[in-house]
Formats: structure tokens, C-alpha cells, sequence
């Protein structure tokens, strides 16, 4: 039986797989030892180093776009809500509302290409009328994505420093996905949480953040394997779903995933492009604004075609 080199974070999604309770029919998962996911992405995107892998979505679009040779799998093991991703200093600079970081300097955790970055800043356009363009973007590291060249607004923080000590220091105005837990650091948007489930009730905003990738030449080699892989994982994610309707709740993303449930009383861990495509369709927009992605693109380019009319 086939063996697949696999990178994914343990989580409740992919218990089932991981324990051997479900696989991909005609193969057999081998999992990967990395216990810092986002240094599994670089080895994907860098060095092709999986056949199957957990890849954050706009790391995956900027990768497919500069010609990466593995492609998406409507898989997606991680969402969440971003209204609290943008922080700033208590007592620091008066910023009443995002506009008020126009002409600012706000850090971004790792890369500009960041999944969370991404939304996070699509949040203060979208909902707070802050124009992107007007800021210099602080990233901490650089980019998955080795020839993707970032806009001149953005630039990297000074070598041996953190985002945290550059925003107690004054030296930025606020900072987006870098989950500072420090007493004189607050979110921006009041109430996070409520914000961002206002978001879903009035407008369906639920934010992807992880999807599933497999190396081309091994879609090529077996047509069968696509479809294999998607039904392994939506196997092992309803059974966790199950779970989560009779009230089992012990992480953070439980219990999430329990509100969204009580929220929409539909699948809070929908898979497949359809279910998807709204959301899925405004992150690339936002990804093309924010001049990640050059050319604009449609689901039917990124996702393997033998999946596009899935749903589990």
C-alpha cells in the first residue's frame, strides 16, 4: 500500500486520521514529526518535502502563483475569527478607530503573506475604512515564499527584536496577528469575539485560515488519490463534528466551533469548494488588494478538479 509523507497539526479534525481510525482508501498516512507547523510550510513550499500537507491558504495562493508544484485539496482544518488579530498599547498613541493608523507604523507577525495578516488587515479596510496602502507594515520575518517580492510599504523589523517590544516601545502603532499577552496590550475592535460573530450572522464572514495540499506529480500518478484524501478527512472531521454537537468541548477551537453550530445549526467544519466558495473568493480578493496576489484567480485554478464538486 502507498505511503504518504503527511504534515498536519494534531487537532480535533484530523484525530481520527492520525490515531488510524480512518485513511484515504488504497494508501496509508505517515506523519511527519514537526512540532512548529508554520516550519512544515516552509519545507513545503521551499523543498517539496511532504506529499501531503497542511499549508495556510494565502501562503498556498502566493505559492501557486509563483509556480509551486502541489495543489489545494478543499480541506479546511482551521478557521477562525480575526477581529482581535490587530492590538495596540494602552496609554500609547491615541488611536480611537483604524483610520487612525493611517500614515502609522503596525507590525506583522512572520510574513506580509500571513493567512491571519491577511484578514486582519482586511478587517480594518473592509469594516473600519482604513486604506492599506496608507501604512508602513512591520513584518517579523520574511516570507514562505522566496520570490515573492512585498509591496515598498512594507519592511522588516530591526534585527534581534520582537513586535511586542517595538510596540511597548512606541516604535509602532499596533500590531496584527501577534498575540501579545502583556497587561497594557488591547485589541483594537472592542469585543473581539462578538465582533466577529456579528460578522458571521450579518454577512456570513467565517474566515479559512488552513487547507490541504499534495504534490502534482502524485495527483498525476494515481487519479483516485484526491478524492481518497478528501474523504479521509471529512471522515475523521465528522467524527469529530459528532462530538461537537453532543457537547464536547475542551479547546478553544471546540468551543468555537460549538458557537458557530449554535449560530448557523449547520456544519461548523464545512468541506468543499461550494459550501466555501464565498469566503474563499473574498480572501483572494483581499489578497489581490493587498498586492499579494498579482492576477486575480478563481477556485476552479487552484483546486484539484477531481474535487471541485465535493462536499463532506
Amino acid at each position: 500500500m502507498p505511503e504518504l509523507f503527511t504534515l498536519t497539526r494534531p487537532q480535533g479534525a484530523n484525530q481520527a486520521l492520525i490515531r488510524g481510525e480512518v485513511a484515504p482508501a488504497g494508501h496509508s498516512l505517515r506523519f511527519a514529526d514537526e512540532p512548529v507547523l508554520v516550519k512544515g510550510f516552509r519545507k513545503m513550499v521551499r523543498g517539496l518535502e511532504y506529499d501531503v500537507a497542511e499549508l495556510a491558504v494565502t501562503t498556498y495562493l502566493t505559492a501557486k502563483e509563483h509556480g509551486a508544484a502541489f495543489t489545494a485539496l478543499p480541506i479546511f482544518l482551521v478557521r477562525g475569527f480575526h477581529h482581535g488579530a490587530t492590538q495596540v498599547l494602552r496609554g500609547g498613541r491615541p488611536i480611537a478607530s483604524s483610520k487612525d493608523l493611517a500614515g502609522g507604523r503596525v507590525g506583522v507577525n512572520r510574513g506580509y503573506t500571513v493567512t491571519t495578516g491577511v484578514w486582519g488587515r482586511a478587517i480594518l479596510a473592509s469594516e473600519h475604512g482604513l486604506d492599506l496602502d496608507s501604512v508602513t507594515w512591520v513584518c517579523s520575518g520574511d516570507e514562505h515564499v522566496e520570490t515573492y517580492v512585498p509591496p515598498r510599504n512594507v519592511v522588516r523589523a530591526p534585527e534581534g527584536s520582537t513586535l511586542a517590544e517595538l510596540l511597548l516601545a512606541g516604535q509602532l502603532d499596533a500590531v496584527v496577528g501577534a498575540d501579545i499577552d502583556h497587561p497594557d496590550v488591547v485589541s483594537l475592535v472592542a469585543d473581539p469575539d462578538e465582533a466577529g460573530f456579528a460578522a458571521l450572522r450579518d454577512r456570513g464572514l467565517y474566515p479559512v485560515n488552513h487547507l490541504v495540499v499534495v504534490k502534482d506529480e502524485l495527483l498525476q500518478e494515481r487519479p483516485d488519490l484526491a478524492v481518497a484524501l478528501f474523504e479521509a478527512f471529512a471522515g475523521a472531521k465528522r467524527r469529530y463534528v459528532d462530538r461537537i454537537r453532543a457537547g464536547e468541548e475542551r479547546t478553544r477551537q471546540d468551543r468555537m466551533l460549538a458557537r458557530v453550530l449554535q449560530e448557523t445549526g449547520a456544519d461548523p467544519l464545512p468541506y468543499g469548494v461550494e459550501p466555501n466558495r464565498a469566503v474563499l473568493e473574498e480572501l483572494m480578493r483581499h489578497a489581490h488588494d493587498q498586492h499579494i496576489l498579482e492576477k486575480p484567480t478563481t477556485l476552479e485554478r487552484i483546486f484539484e478538479p477531481s474535487t471541485l464538486g465535493l462536499v463532506g
